[in-house]
């Protein structure tokens, strides 16, 4: 007898059905844990832990707003509230009590003192307290044209400017020997690794923060994954149309400058959201800080082109893309901060860097082999630890 005459039969039903069979069947069995719920033996009198997350807080002419969310598995109910250990009086719109995922702002007519730290506490209905801190309290910028302009200022001096000045390292770039410029895209590669060690952990710190129903770590890991293979399929259909070495070199400067874009509007983020919070001081050291530390994210975006004649209006375009998120990212840290959004988008930025990295590899092996030059050399290996040790050392200008 064989396999096949042992294996079962498999009745020949329509197709429809059998993708219906396992739907019914997990109904089912959902319905019997639900009438059946072993679970009830470890019930406890104890009620569910509650998760209130305090989104952000603003400085107002009137006191202080808070924004509230509630990310645990039950309403929570808002009954007392104490500024620095007293308690005070407040409001809660539209209720007190917030449904599972809902949210409401919280208004307190409180005192504030400019420049001193604050304490917010909170207390539940079941005496479970939360608490959030403002460093140094002064008034959060409102948006207005005047403050719409200073954010985007700020954005252009940490993103566009630098940029464009690394850049200005392209004439003198172009007359490097052979192995020099394979020195350059092994220098572009350390550029990018750090880059992509620095952005995932920004994105942990940041996922930390939001409520933890979303999940904010696997968020950000999933969208570094998603986007990496998003860049990768893009990459390898292009690949399958454009023979010409010089556009190939010329996408992988723009795939560079997408990733650098997408790492400045998490810098930005955090700028715009250091001056909403009074650290003004802070926010301009950040200013400079990145400023000194993005200009050599301008030599690793023309590195692969170098051998090329790319035109004025390609590196004004590489210019915008990885400079221009800055701005947004001031915007929406000084008005709208949100570590979700924060979390999700430098995901998607560590996702894209890692393509990155993968496609200028390859890059500088293909020059290595066409060259009869070797992959790992002296050279190279001391271009990608000064890459590394450049963005290392900048980086304490804004840490």
């Amino acid at each position: 007898m064989t396999a096949k005459q042992l294996s079962p039969a498999i009745p020949n039903w329509p197709q429809w059905l059998w993708w219906l069979i396992p739907v019914v069947a997990l109904v089912g069995l959902v319905l019997i844990f639900v009438f059946t719920d072993p679970a009830s033996v470890f019930t406890s009198d104890a009620p569910p832990i509650e998760d209130l997350t305090l989104e952000r807080i603003q400085v107002t002419t009137t006191g202080l707003q808070v924004h509230l969310f509630n990310g645990g598995a039950i309403e929570t109910t808002i009954a007392q509230v104490a500024v620095d250990d007293a308690f005070w009086d407040f409001s809660v719109s539209p209720s007190p009590t917030l449904a599972r995922l809902g949210s409401a702002t919280l208004t307190i007519p409180y005192p504030w003192v400019r420049g001193e730290p604050h304490v917010i506490r909170l207390f539940t209905s079941t005496g479970t307290t939360f608490e959030g801190d403002i460093p140094a309290a002064t008034l959060t910028p409102v948006l207005g044209l005047k403050e719409f302009g200073a954010y985007g200022l700020l954005g252009l001096y940490v993103g566009v400017l630098p940029i464009a000045l690394g850049m200005l390292w392209f004439p003198a770039m172009k007359r490097m020997g052979k192995r020099g410029l394979n020195a350059v895209l092994a220098l572009t590669l350390g550029l990018l690794i750090f880059l992509l060690i620095d952005t995932f952990l920004e994105a942990f710190e940041l996922a930390g923060e939001t409520p933890g129903v979303f999940q904010g770590v696997p968020l950000a890991i999933f969208a570094a994954l998603l986007t990496w293979l998003g860049i990768s399929a893009i990459s390898a259909q292009r690949g399958t149309h454009s023979a010409d070495p010089a556009q190939q070199r010329l996408y992988i400067s723009l795939l560079i400058a997408v990733g650098i874009g997408l790492h400045n509007l998490g810098e930005g983020l955090a700028i715009g959201a250091a001056f909403a919070l009074g650290e003004a001081a802070l926010g301009s050291f950040l200013v400079i800080g990145f400023t000194l530390h993005n200009v050599t994210e301008g030599i690793g975006i023309v590195a692969p082109v170098t051998r090329d004649q790319p035109k004025l209006w390609h590196l004004v375009g590489l210019t915008c893309l990885a400079g221009l998120p800055a701005i947004i990212g001031a915007w929406i840290g000084g008005f709208a901060f949100s570590p979700l959004l924060a979390t999700l988008f430098l995901g998607i930025g560590a996702g894209a860097i890692w393509q990155v990295i993968v496609e200028v590899g390859q890059l500088l092996r293909r020059d290595a082999e066409r060259e009869g030059l070797p992959l790992v050399s002296w050279l190279n290996v001391g271009a990608l630890l000064g890459g590394i040790a450049i963005m290392y050392f900048t980086a304490f200008l804004v840490k």
